[in-house]
């Protein structure tokens, strides 16, 4: 669960985390989209394969302004506050659905407490969110890196996008459990907590999977020639080592910690003012 408040119904929970999640998508995108576009151009725009973040973001706003840094921000903005709600909102259905359920409350050995629902809540919010994320992305990606797409396309890259999205949010959300069962007065404060264990499990979470997320970019960004995934994992590793598959990490670890610690104080700050108007009642 994202949050400490007394909960109501798997339906009221999904149906609440549908509404603050909004705050947290948009919320994200205004704080983050220029560092994620300077990451996309190092990673998947022909002529920045060797530049460093500053490097990129200097000879951006040198060609295009401030507004280059901008590009392909109306997709995430328009579509990140409907996937991310969707995301929390199947997380926390589903976690309140499985309290029903001895085995899904079943503590994981050597987890320090983590239970069985946290990780199929974490699928459902997961794929939830691919099965949006995937064309948004695409669109972003080809807006970011100056191309077109058609509408028959934007589904391209969907498999990876769904295999980063799994890492990614599964790992998340087991984060953000463990520091709310251990750290619940922190997790619980109105700007610091939520700031610092959101910015630091949404970027633990990004490190772990940034090698797909660097494939994703390239496939959807039409860099390099269509090939399977694991094809793709080892050519780049093959030809630019370790530091090729975690390209444009810099910006993509800060633009993690800000845009969701910030994002996190959002929503945090509105799933109490949902307790305190009655909402779960």
């Amino acid at each position: 669960m994202t949050h400490n408040e007394n909960r109501a119904s798997w339906f009221k929970e999904g149906a609440i985390a549908l509404s603050v999640g909004v705050l947290y998508g948009t919320t994200s995108v205004m704080v983050g989209h220029p560092l994620d576009t300077i990451k996309t151009k190092m990673q998947a725009q022909k002529g920045f394969e060797s530049t460093s973040m500053i490097r990129t973001c200097l000879k951006t706003v040198r060609t295009q302004g401030i507004i280059g840094l901008y590009r392909g921000c109306v997709p995430p903005m328009l579509g990140s506050g409907i996937y991310r709600s969707v995301q929390f909102s199947a997380f926390e259905a589903a976690y309140t659905y499985c309290d029903r359920y001895a085995l899904c409350k079943k503590e994981i050995p050597g987890t320090f407490g983590l239970q069985v629902r946290v990780i199929l809540a974490g699928a459902c919010g997961s794929t939830a969110r691919a099965i949006i994320e995937s064309p948004l992305e695409l669109a972003k990606i080809r807006r970011q890196t100056g191309q077109t797409y058609q509408l028959k396309d934007v589904y391209k890259g969907f498999s990876v996008t769904w295999i980063r999205t799994l890492g990614l949010m599964g790992m998340y959300f087991i984060f953000i459990d463990s520091f709310r069962r251990n750290l619940p007065h922190l997790f619980s404060s109105p700007v610091l907590g939520p700031f610092l264990l959101s910015g630091t499990a949404a970027t633990l979470a990004w490190w772990l999977v940034w090698p797909i997320e660097n494939m994703k970019s390239q496939v959807q960004g039409n860099f390099g020639k269509d090939q399977p995934l694991k094809t793709r994992l080892a050519m780049t590793f093959r030809e630019r080592g370790i530091t090729g598959l975690y390209r444009g990490i810099g910006p993509g670890t800060l633009r993690s910690f800000l845009a969701n610690g910030t994002s996190m104080i959002v929503m945090s700050n509105a799933q109490k003012l949902v307790t305190k108007l009655g909402l779960r009642d």
